[in-house]
């Protein structure tokens, strides 16, 4: 592998003209399929197949075939002023000239008045109107919609209140890329302090944002074809900028290192490439399982999300092993230290023998040239790596509580699919919601659809009947519509509208009761009858993803532990690297809970509504938390191997993969809680829920547990650590990440200038 990408780094570096003009060219053919394409409606596919509301949804749409479902409509709400009715005559006719004019349009297949479908609350201060089109809303023109909002705008010159829910004029999210810019902005400055170079930081960032574009472009291109909604794009484009900036970073950093070191341009870029390059492969394979893995739960939206964040993450890695190469060779020296750049130092290899403690501490001897101009032997990195080392016990023990106690929240769990409920109060929907709910009761908005299948029934009105009338008896229904049968009378439906709302768990027990008597009622009327709706499609949803999560987290742990024990050769790395990510995620988890569920400092973020998280928000958090956190191990672990398997001691080699690498992950850390953070300010509760649920988990991630955690476990093992049994030894294939196949390349170009001593021998790790 090693040796494969240093070849690689060092021919996108000599052709560099080539590299750089393949990926102007396919940007370009992205940008330009993405401009022709049309454009991407929603794709309808929140909901799971199989579960029994999506069953019912379906049998809908076959037996009422003249009822699409999926068509726009709007559900304009009239408030009447304080003390006034909406069925006074001034007011009366207000609304009946809104349905008249709202019902001419080309594409409206009806607008119901609130007066002929006893739509108006029992204080007569609320009533709605329907309005229907022959089209889904992303088919809606402009002028579709334009009409309806005059029409609107008229009947609010009336005196009356107007609110629109529905999806007809649904409000859609604000585009990411402000987001992006705010991320962007953030990880400049990080990029610019870490390496004190303007080139140095710019290029992670063009690198970044070139991939960022194909990957986005390639989404618009497809969306329409694929059922790609804005969703996808913008959690794609969050993790292709993250990751992409970290790939593109660790890169450009090995670079610098191997300058530094003595060699030649063109041979640093093949060494970096061909080491740090290897570390981000494998970490992009990490992020591409977990977030790939997100198909085995049997969510087409979460499968779709997951791919194309997938797609993102692959493009990140082949720019940073191919384009930052070529970038580096047009710009070979401005990418170095302005120190390094003055000094000289990246053509010197002076090094003299160096003896060590078992702590990593220096002791006799002196240190290399290199490491006297940079600093490299005692930063920051090293001296908490001793820090960590001198007492691990104690690390480790305030890791795990400090975690632990934050998981807590996580307990208690609710999960549930916000609608207009949890939209700002600034949005029509919102107000729309809320007048619904004032008006006609906390269940209005999310009524339960009851289809009743009567083919088998000997009398199948009298069998309607019955159900009807035992669910309308069950506590909890406050009313329930007459039933509606079709064409060939053998399906009916009707609805009933709980007490509570949508999200309260209550509702949840109405629809789990009025189920469970469900066997009794069929074998005494022969029907067959199922719940659905939007409120019982969310439980059902919610259920199966909380039955989903176990075999996810089974398949993704054992194929990323099977990855890590191929990449560090060893048992317990990869399971101390899973044990610490159950911590960061279950932490994250509890942080999410207590913000989004609890209200902890909701106001501070700009989150109008507390309630249930999202069902889909826990499933996603893992997959894509998963992929970050081994992205940190793959990093700094693999520097501590390399270390290792050439020749220095375990606790040497915490040290010196700290020294190497722990400036490099903080700023990586850092760029990634920035890019997160940024979409916070989402005007979309699910991206503004995963945005702060990636930024802390990244947070208690890097900073605990890759920073504290794992030097703690590592100087408590030993040579333990890398401890691999012989039959798995000789089974798995040697992938060489550490970059022992280039120890005959790793000398500097120039001899040393002083001393003779010769590098320690490379040595296998550990293994019975």
């Amino acid at each position: 592998m090693a040796t494969f990408l240093y070849r690689m780094g060092r021919a996108a570096f000599g052709r560099r003209r080539l590299v750089v003009l393949l990926w102007a060219v396919l940007l370009g053919v992205a940008g330009a399929a993405a401009a022709k394409a049309p454009a991407a409606g929603d794709d309808g596919t929140s909901f799971m197949p199989g579960i029994e509301a999506q069953r019912a949804f379906d049998l809908i749409g076959e037996r009422f075939p003249g009822s699409d479902a999926d068509s726009a409509s709007a559900r304009v709400v009239f408030i009447a002023p304080g003390g006034e009715k909406v069925t006074a005559g001034e007011h009366r006719a207000a609304v009946d000239a809104f349905v008249a004019d709202a019902g001419d349009g080309p594409r409206v297949a009806g607008a119901v008045s609130p007066f002929a479908a006893d739509a108006v609350s029992e204080d007569a201060s609320t009533a709605y109107a329907t309005v229907t089109y022959k089209v889904g809303s992303a088919d809606l023109t402009d002028a579709d919609r334009s009409a309806l909002e005059a029409a609107v705008d008229e009947a609010r010159g009336s005196g009356l209140t107007v609110e629109v829910g529905g999806n007809a004029l649904a409000s859609q999210p604000a585009a990411g890329g402000a987001a992006e810019a705010v991320g962007i902005g953030l990880a400049a400055v990080v990029l610019l302090i870490t390496f004190g170079s303007l080139a140095a930081a710019g290029l992670p960032l063009l690198t970044a944002v070139v991939g960022v574009g194909i990957s986005i472009c390639a989404i618009l291109a497809l969306g329409s074809a694929l059922g790609l909604s804005m969703t996808t794009g913008t959690l794609a484009s969050m993790l292709g900028l993250a990751v992409g900036i970290d790939y593109a970073l660790f890169v450009v950093s090995r670079y610098r290192e191997e300058r530094e070191r003595g060699h030649a341009a063109r041979e640093a870029a093949g060494l970096a490439v061909g080491t740090a390059g290897s570390a981000v492969v494998f970490a992009g394979l990490t992020v591409v399982i977990a977030l790939a893995g997100l198909s085995v739960v049997g969510v087409p939206m979460l499968t779709k999300m997951g791919l194309c964040a997938a797609g993102a993450v692959v493009v990140a890695v082949l720019v940073a092993l191919t384009l930052v190469p070529a970038l580096l060779a047009m710009w070979p020296e401005a990418v170095l230290s302005r120190t390094a750049r003055r000094s000289g130092s990246r053509t010197t290899g002076e090094r003299t023998a160096v003896e060590h403690t078992t702590t990593g501490e220096r002791t006799t001897g002196e240190r290399t040239t290199g490491e006297r101009r940079t600093g490299a032997a005692d930063n920051g990195g090293s001296r908490w790596a001793r820090f960590v080392l001198r007492r691990p016990v104690a690390v480790l023990l305030a890791c795990v509580a400090g975690l632990g106690v934050l998981a807590l929240p996580a307990a208690d769990l609710q999960l549930g699919m916000p609608g207009d409920e949890a939209k700002p109060v600034t949005t029509t929907e919102r107000r729309a919601y809320d007048a619904l709910a004032d008006g006609f009761g906390p269940g209005f908005n999310g009524p339960l659809t009851i289809v009743a299948d009567v083919r088998d029934a000997a009398d199948p009105r009298a069998a309607v009947t019955a159900i009807a009338s035992r669910i309308e008896g069950t506590d909890g229904v406050v009313s329930l519509s007459p039933p509606q049968f079709n064409g060939a009378g053998d399906t009916a439906l009707f609805s009933a509208v709980p007490a509570t709302a949508p999200n309260d768990e209550r509702t949840k027990e109405l629809v789990q009761t009025i189920r469970a008597e469900r066997p009794g009622l069929e074998d005494e009327t022969g029907a067959v009858f199922e719940v659905t709706g939007s409120t019982a499609m969310n439980i059902d949803v919610a259920q199966a993803l909380q039955d989903a999560l176990v075999p996810y987290l089974a398949v993704v742990v054992l194929l990323s532990l099977l990855l890590l024990m191929l990449v560090f050769r060893s048992v317990l790395v990869p399971v101390k690297a899973a044990f610490g990510f159950l911590l960061s995620v279950l932490a994250s988890l509890g942080a999410v809970v207590a913000v989004f569920q609890w209200g902890w400092g909701a106001g501070l973020l700009g989150v109008e509504q507390t309630g249930p998280i999202m069902s889909l928000m826990p499933v996603f958090l893992v997959g894509i938390v998963f992929g970050l956190a081994m992205d940190y191990e793959v990093f700094l672990v693999s520097r501590m191997r390399e270390a290792y398997v050439h020749g220095e001691r375990p606790a040497q080699a915490v040290v010196g993969g700290f020294r190497h690498s722990a400036r490099v992950v903080v700023a990586a850390a850092v760029i990634m809680i920035a890019v997160f953070s940024g979409f916070v300010g989402s005007g979309e509760s699910m991206i503004k829920t995963i945005g702060f649920g990636l930024a802390v988990a990244v947070l208690f991630d890097a900073f605990v547990v890759r920073m504290a955690l794992v030097p703690a476990v590592l100087a408590l093992l030993g040579d333990r650590a890398w401890w691999l049994p012989r039959p798995l030894d000789r089974l798995l294939p040697r992938v060489d990440i550490e970059g022992t196949g280039l120890a005959g390349r790793s000398a500097p170009v120039q001899a040393p200038a002083g001393g003779d001593a010769q590098p320690q021998e490379p040595r296998e790790a550990a293994r019975t």
